[in-house]
């Protein structure tokens, strides 16, 4: 006999977690509130784990092996139960991906954890582009900008999900300049850019330069720590925007099947 007071599963719309990132959370909030926005209209309960913290790559990068697998349990222990795990930055969700299950090579139960996390973690341009998503208008207030599109190191290597961002972007009638030289690094790489500031600058403005080149009036990426980086060394006036700023800008309000 069904009990009416049980909610039915079967009907339940599929929930997401957003994982919003460090950068995001402390510095550009608004991100994450674009990409609420984003996954909302494809149906899902997208919920913000309040137990979820930096995803640990400083520390790994760093050879901290011991603290990096302490900071990945938390994650793991943060973002267990949803039906699917959205990151807007192809860095912290390369870590998740591709990181955590070697971090438990030799740990069979959190081996297990880590792979089941993995494999419903998607960098937010894959997940919109995998679910179908498409824009509800046409940009409005951004449609003076020629957008350069930097796709970031971690998106083409880690996540290999830039080509989705391109897609995405030209689905919703964003203007993009032709941008010499995009799978060039823009010099952020985390920790890279405090440890060896001078070269780091170096390349920024080297990528400045080509985007300058390219008439581009503004600057989009799916990693914010990238946009960071160009925007302290522009000099120009250029205007700075997360994908999903972008995306959600474009009144997205269906799923199409």
């Amino acid at each position: 006999m069904k009990n009416n007071h049980m909610p039915d599963q079967a009907k339940r719309p599929p929930t997401a977690a957003l994982y919003i990132t460090c950068l995001a959370n402390s510095l550009r909030p608004e991100i994450g509130h674009a990409c609420v926005q984003l996954v909302e209209s494809l149906g899902f309960k997208v919920d913000v784990p309040l137990d979820q913290t930096c995803c640990g790559q400083p520390g790994y990068n760093a050879g901290h092996r011991d603290q990096a697998i302490a900071v990945a349990k938390t994650q793991i222990t943060a973002l267990q139960g949803y039906d699917w795990v959205v990151v807007p930055s192809g860095s912290c969700a390369g870590m998740i991906i591709n990181h955590y299950p070697r971090l438990f090579d030799q740990d069979t139960d959190w081996l297990e954890r880590a792979t089941r996390l993995a494999a419903r973690t998607r960098e937010l341009c894959q997940f919109l582009e995998e679910q179908g998503w498409h824009p509800g208008t046409r940009p409005q207030h951004r449609t003076q900008h020629a957008w350069a599109y930097h796709t970031s190191c971690s998106c083409r290597r880690e996540t290999h999900s830039h080509e989705q961002g391109h897609r995405l972007l030209l689905k919703a009638g964003i203007r993009l300049a032709h941008l010499h030289d995009q799978e060039v690094c823009c010099g952020f790489g985390g920790t890279f850019a405090a440890k060896f500031d001078p070269l780091s600058s170096r390349m920024g403005q080297k990528k400045l330069a080509a985007i300058e080149q390219c008439s581009a009036t503004g600057v989009t990426s799916a990693d914010l720590g990238c946009l960071l980086q160009l925007q302290s060394l522009d000099r120009s006036g250029l205007s700075f925007c997360h994908i999903a700023e972008l995306l959600a800008g474009t009144n997205a309000t269906e799923r199409q099947s």
